[in-house]
């Protein structure tokens, strides 16, 4: 994406050219964004990781397996550089980990591939390299019941609810209203969204139901395709490539 694309999309939600730039600057340095000799701007190496997290909302049920009451657990040394407990802070916070007790972190053991796969995911998003990633098996009664109330069920379901109703409301309203209030209100809730998403602990059903999570995910499929449909002039006159909705393969290959 060229630069005056940037700015100009930051200018639909009040940003400053030179804020866009100056946060250009910045991504730049960290390795997040990159830029080809023409001037334009793509995700760079450091955001790999945390993209192909994002990207993961569609087909959220692909990632499970069948749980067996096992737990996947993390131990982290409870001191380190500050910059370096915040990149571990998020990679257990996309992973759903909750803290069991001081510098213990655990999640249902429900996640497709070994404990090795998941180690190596984890380092990926940022957890750093002295912390342990291992899996428990029989926990004592007392120990199951308060590493499984480390959830809320119910406030997860509501959140599932409030957040389909909220999607259904803005695509009746934005379907008949300005095409630049459209643009900026599904990229502010689409986000927020995918953000509930990507962040969702993807318990396994026996601590809660899925189809709470399905149906949000099915409705934000439809909210993204018009979504795309407001943004498409905009990238289309920047020559940014573009698609209403990435290539579901499931549905070729069925």
């Amino acid at each position: 994406m060229p630069v005056r694309a940037l700015v100009e999309a930051g200018e639909r939600f009040g940003m400053a050219s030179s804020s866009v730039r100056v946060a250009l600057a910045r991504l730049l340095a960290q390795e997040r964004v990159e830029r080809d000799e023409r001037g334009r701007y793509r995700l760079g190496v450091a955001a790999h990781a945390v993209s192909g997290a994002i990207r993961s909302w569609r087909r959220l049920d692909d990632q499970l397996a069948t749980w067996r009451h096992g737990w996947a657990a993390v131990h982290r040394a409870r001191i380190g550089p500050r910059r370096a407990r915040r990149s571990g802070d998020q990679s257990l916070v996309f992973l759903g980990f909750r803290e069991f007790e001081p510098g213990l972190f655990v999640r249902p053991d429900n996640l497709k591939g070994s404990i090795g796969e998941l180690r190596r995911q984890l380092l990926g998003l940022g957890l750093e390299d002295s912390a342990k990633v291992f899996g428990l098996t029989d926990f004592d009664p007392v120990s199951e019941a308060r590493a499984r109330g480390l959830w809320d069920p119910d406030a997860l379901s509501s959140a599932y609810r409030e957040a389909c109703e909220a999607l259904a409301q803005s695509l009746s309203r934005l379907s008949e209203g300005p095409a630049a209030d459209a643009m900026t209100e599904t990229f502010h809730l689409g986000g927020r969204v995918i953000r509930q998403l990507v962040l969702d602990p993807l318990l396994p059903e026996e601590m809660a139901p899925a189809a709470p999570r399905q149906a949000l995910v099915t409705q934000m499929r439809e909210y993204d395709a018009f979504g795309r449909g407001c943004w498409a002039d905009f990238l289309r006159k920047h020559g940014v490539s573009h698609r209403r909705a990435p290539v579901d393969l499931r549905v070729i290959e069925g």
